[in-house]
Formats: structure tokens, C-alpha cells, sequence
């Protein structure tokens, strides 16, 4: 008999572990081998568990399931991840990815798909959906916003005028009202509200909650 797959879940919600451990519980070829609610006891738990196959919340509080996604691909640079989060923007997925994650799922699916998604991950023969490829190409034919003005954007969300922007950024109120100007370009937006709603719709940026 083969071995079955060992999968650490990492989640902030109690409840959302559990239910994982016992969703995967059910089938005879997986295994639950640790559960973590934090970025930092995930890179931990990884190190002493070497799982086969990672699930990863993006999420966290303190560290993001990104960095975190980032720091053990860095220690482990074969290490199988698999996103699955309630985000789903197209630029959510792209950082998944772009971090090194293996593919991107939603805590919505069935448990069936999310068992055979990660026979797949962990045998090696998983490939992006369709639907991911789709929203990353159209992803590709978008400009991007720049860093600073992904700051801006996200200053804007919450409720900051563009005089109180440029305080807390240093920066004068005229390279303010240029970031802003860009922003609605890219976003193909007229004002800031629709600005706010795109990139949150986008996971460009994301509120607090």
C-alpha cells in the first residue's frame, strides 16, 4: 500500500480547520498532519512536518498567506501549495501564483474536487482550470497599477482625502492628484468610488477586517 498524502491546513477560522481535517478525513489515501492559523506557525509547521501538500489561506493575521507562501517555497523550493481562499480577484490569483503557489481554489468547491485537486498537486499532474487561465491572460491585457499607486488607491479606500494621502505618503498633493488620474485610466474608472470598488473587486487591494 502507498503511503497516504500527508496535507497541513492553514486557516485562521477554528472552524474552517476543523472542517477541513474532517473533510479530508473521509478518504483513505489522505492524511491531516498538522493545522496551523497563522503564517508564522505554517513556515514552522512546515519545517518539522515536511508535508506533501499544503493548504494555504491567503488570510493571516500578522503574516499574509503570501509571504508566508514565499518563505517556504524559499526553504523548499519543490514544496506543493495550494491556495484556498475566499479572495478571488484576478490579481489574487496572480500573486498566489507568482509566489509559488501550485494552483488557486475557492473554499466554496466540493470536497470531491478538492481531494482530487490534491491527488493532482501532489502526483504532479495538476493544471490550471480554464477558467484561471482565462482570468489571468485578461489579467495580462490590463495595465498595472505601480506600487505607489496600489498604496493610493488603498489610502482612497479608506476614506482619505487626497491632501491627507499625500501627508501620510510625503508627497505633495499635484504627484497625489497624478497617481489618481492614472489610477482611473488603468482601472478604466471615472471617480474614485468606482476606482475603490475595481480594485477591491480585483484583489488589488483588500479592507481589513
Amino acid at each position: 500500500m502507498t503511503s497516504p498524502i500527508r496535507v497541513l491546513c492553514v486557516d485562521d477560522h477554528r472552524l474552517v480547520l476543523e472542517g477541513l481535517s474532517l473533510i479530508l478525513s473521509r478518504f483513505p489515501d489522505m492524511t491531516v498532519i498538522g493545522s496551523a492559523a497563522t503564517g508564522e506557525n505554517a513556515i514552522s509547521m512546515f519545517r518539522e512536518q515536511r508535508p506533501d501538500v499544503t493548504l494555504m489561506d491567503l488570510q493571516l493575521p500578522t503574516m499574509s498567506g503570501l509571504d508566508a507562501i514565499k518563505a517556504i517555497r524559499r526553504e523548499v523550493p519543490e514544496a506543493k501549495i495550494v491556495v484556498l481562499t475566499t479572495y478571488h480577484g484576478d490579481e489574487d490569483i496572480f500573486r498566489a501564483l507568482q509566489a509559488g503557489a501550485t494552483t488557486f481554489l475557492m473554499k466554496d468547491m466540493i470536497a470531491d474536487e478538492l481531494a482530487n485537486v490534491i491527488r493532482e498537486v501532489h502526483a504532479g499532474t495538476h493544471t490550471l482550470t480554464s477558467k484561471l487561465r482565462d482570468r489571468l491572460s485578461e489579467r495580462a491585457s490590463r495595465p498595472n497599477l505601480t506600487p505607489r499607486e496600489i498604496e493610493v488607491v488603498g489610502l482612497i479606500a479608506e476614506g482619505m482625502r487626497n491632501k491627507e494621502i499625500a501627508a501620510a505618503l510625503g508627497i505633495t498633493d499635484d504627484t497625489v492628484q497624478a497617481h489618481v488620474k492614472s489610477i482611473l485610466v488603468k482601472l478604466g474608472v471615472h471617480d474614485r468610488t468606482a476606482a475603490v470598488r475595481v480594485a477591491l473587486q480585483r484583489g488589488i487591494i483588500h479592507l481589513e477586517s
